[in-house]
Parts: C-alpha cells; sequence; structure tokens
C-alpha cells in the first residue's frame, strides 16, 4: 500500500532569482509538495506519521536559509531538507513563480525536482 501526502499552494514571499529586482524587491512563490512516506501508518495517531505543520515549518526553513538564483537549487534543497527531516521513501517539489515577467504572457514559470530516499 503506498500513501501519498500532498500540500499544494503554499505560498511564500522571498527574494530567489537570476534578475537584480527579483532579489531585491522579492516575489512571490507557491510550492506544491508530494511526500510519500517510508511506511504507511497503522494506527491513528498524529505522533506516527508525517505531521504537515511540521513539514512546512521545514519547507520554511529551508526557503529562508540563503537567497538563489535558480528554481532548480531552490526545489532541490528543500526536496533535501524534507528527505533528511522525515521518514520518506521520496519527495517531489514543485517550486512556482506566479509573477515571472517574461517576453511573452505566462502564467507561471515552474521547477519540479523528484528525490527518492
Amino acid at each position: 500500500m503506498t500513501t501519498t501526502i500532498e500540500l499544494c499552494g503554499l505560498e511564500l514571499y522571498g527574494h530567489h532569482g537570476v534578475e537584480p529586482e527579483e532579489r531585491e524587491s522579492g516575489q512571490r512563490f507557491l510550492l506544491d509538495l508530494r511526500l510519500e512516506p517510508s511506511a504507511p501508518p497503522t494506527v491513528d495517531r498524529i505522533e506516527d506519521v508525517v505531521d504537515y505543520r511540521e513539514v512546512v515549518s521545514c519547507v520554511r526553513e529551508a526557503f529562508e536559509v540563503e537567497d538563489v538564483q535558480l528554481l532548480e537549487t531552490l526545489a532541490g534543497s528543500i526536496a533535501d531538507a524534507l528527505l533528511a527531516r522525515f521518514p520518506l521513501a521520496s519527495v517531489e517539489v514543485r517550486v512556482r513563480k506566479p509573477d515571472v515577467r517574461l517576453q511573452v504572457p505566462v502564467a507561471y514559470s515552474a521547477v519540479t525536482v523528484l528525490r527518492h530516499s
């Protein structure tokens, strides 16, 4: 049996990006997480599962450690932090920039990183 935990649309504000204005002014980032615990829950106790509150705390810590240029770096750092802290078989982190400015209109730019333990 496989259990998947999803947290979608986690909104954080940061100063990540390649362009100087992104790093100076900051912008919104939306994160989507898919976590596969190493073992499915066997009892109905929060102490025996991956607690969403702790996941969000871990994501925020990894997000705020340092400003980076690339979404790939940011998503990878978050995925690595989650794998290091929780008993997970795999983690997928998608980081979206909804306010990205390109030469043509675009809904968002995104990078998805998949890591296995």
